[in-house]
C-alpha cells in the first residue's frame, strides 16, 4: 500500500473509478487541464481526455444543473465546487432537484452524481474561503452527505459515492489535504457509506467529531490520557445518512458526550447528534453533552486560530463531563 496524502487519495478514488466505468466523468472550474486549484484531478485530462474532465465556465447552478441531466441520462458525473463557499447559487439545484428526484419520479428517474467541494478552515482563507455548510444539506431527504478524515477513507468513500445510485454530496476537509498522509490500497475497493470510524477505543468519555477535527480530538485525548482519562473517538464520517444506532452504542457505552465540529454552533450538525443521543438514551447518561464547535460569527480571518476548535478547547470539554 502507497503512503500518501488526503489529496492524492482523492485523485486517486476519481482515477479508479473512471478506469473502470467509461460513464465516470468530472468537470467544473479549472477542473481540466490545470488539475483544479488543488490539484484533485491532476492528470486525469491528459490520461482519460477532454471529454471526461473538462473545464466549466464560472457557474455553480450550471455546474450541477449539467451534472443531474447527465446522471439522469445515463452518466455518472462528479462534480467539483471549487470552495464549498461557492455553492449557494447552485443550492436549489441540489436540494430542490438532485435530491427530489427519486422521490417526484416515483423511483423512475435516479441521480447518481456526486459533488465534490473542500470545506473548512484552516489555511487562512478568510471569509469566503472557509465555511462548512454541512448542516444546511443534512437537513435535504434525499441527499447523502459524506466528509473523509482520512486518506483510506478519502478514496473508499469517494468511490462508493460514485458507485451510489443516489446524489452525493462529498466534503473535503481542506486543511487536511497535504497535512496528513496514511497508507491506501492500490486498485479498487469501497467504504460503507452510513458507517462510523472507530477511531479510538475508551471507556471514560465519548467523542464524536469529522472531518478536520479528527486529527484535533486525537491530540487532545493524548492529553487526556495522561491524565488518565480514556477518550473513545468516533469519526462520523457520513453525515447523511448516519448511522445512527451506532452513535446511540458509543454514546451508552461511556455516558460521558462531547461532539466537535467547526461549523458555528447554533442549529450546526452537533445540534441532530446531541438531540439524537438525549431522546433515546438520556438514562445512560452521567453528564451533560458538550459541543466544541465554531462559534456563531462570521468566519474571521485574522482570528482563525481563535475561531476553529483546537485540542485546548476539546481537552477542556473533555474533563469537564469527566468531572461533572
Amino acid at each position: 500500500m502507497a503512503n500518501i496524502t488526503l489529496i492524492k487519495a482523492v485523485n486517486e478514488g476519481l482515477r479508479t473509478a473512471m478506469q473502470k466505468d467509461p460513464t465516470v466523468l468530472c468537470f467544473g472550474e479549472d477542473v481540466g487541464p490545470k488539475g483544479g486549484v488543488f490539484l484533485a484531478t491532476e492528470n486525469l485530462t491528459s490520461e482519460f481526455g477532454e471529454s471526461r474532465c473538462f473545464d466549466t465556465p464560472l457557474s455553480e447552478d450550471g455546474i450541477v444543473g449539467s451534472a443531474i441531466g447527465m446522471a439522469m441520462n445515463g452518466l455518472r458525473p462528479v462534480a467539483e465546487i471549487q470552495f464549498q463557499d461557492f455553492i449557494y447559487p447552485a443550492f436549489d439545484q441540489i436540494v430542490s432537484e438532485a435530491a427530489k428526484m427519486r422521490y417526484r419520479s416515483g423511483g423512475q428517474y435516479t441521480v447518481p452524481m456526486v459533488i465534490r467541494t473542500p470545506y473548512g478552515g484552516g489555511i487562512r482563507g478568510g471569509l469566503y474561503h472557509s465555511q462548512s455548510g454541512e448542516a444546511y444539506f443534512c437537513h435535504t431527504p434525499g441527499l447523502k452527505v459524506v466528509i473523509p478524515s482520512t486518506p483510506h477513507d478519502a478514496k473508499g468513500l469517494l468511490i462508493a459515492s460514485i458507485q451510489d445510485p443516489d446524489p452525493v454530496l462529498f466534503m473535503e476537509p481542506k486543511a487536511l489535504y497535504r497535512s496528513i498522509k496514511g497508507e491506501v490500497p492500490e486498485g479498487e475497493y469501497t467504504v460503507d457509506l452510513s458507517t462510523l470510524r472507530s477511531v479510538k477505543e475508551g471507556e471514560d468519555v465519548t467523542v464524536f467529531c469529522y472531518g478536520a477535527m479528527v486529527p484535533i480530538v486525537e491530540k487532545a485525548a493524548k492529553v487526556a490520557a495522561e491524565k488518565n482519562i480514556d477518550v473513545n473517538i468516533v469519526d462520523l464520517r457520513t453525515l447523511l445518512p448516519l448511522d445512527e444506532e451506532g452513535v446511540l452504542e458509543h454514546a451508552k457505552r461511556t455516558g460521558r458526550v462531547v461532539i466537535v465540529h467547526e461549523a458555528p454552533r447554533f442549529c450546526g450538525y452537533g445540534s441532530e447528534v446531541s438531540a439524537m443521543i438525549a431522546e433515546n438514551v438520556i438514562e445512560y447518561m452521567e453528564a451533560p453533552i458538550k459541543r466544541v464547535t465554531g462559534f456563531d460569527t462570521p468566519f474571521p480571518n485574522t482570528l482563525e486560530h481563535h475561531y476553529m476548535p483546537d485540542d485546548r478547547r476539546v481537552l477542556d470539554a473533555i474533563e469537564e463531563v469527566y468531572a461533572y
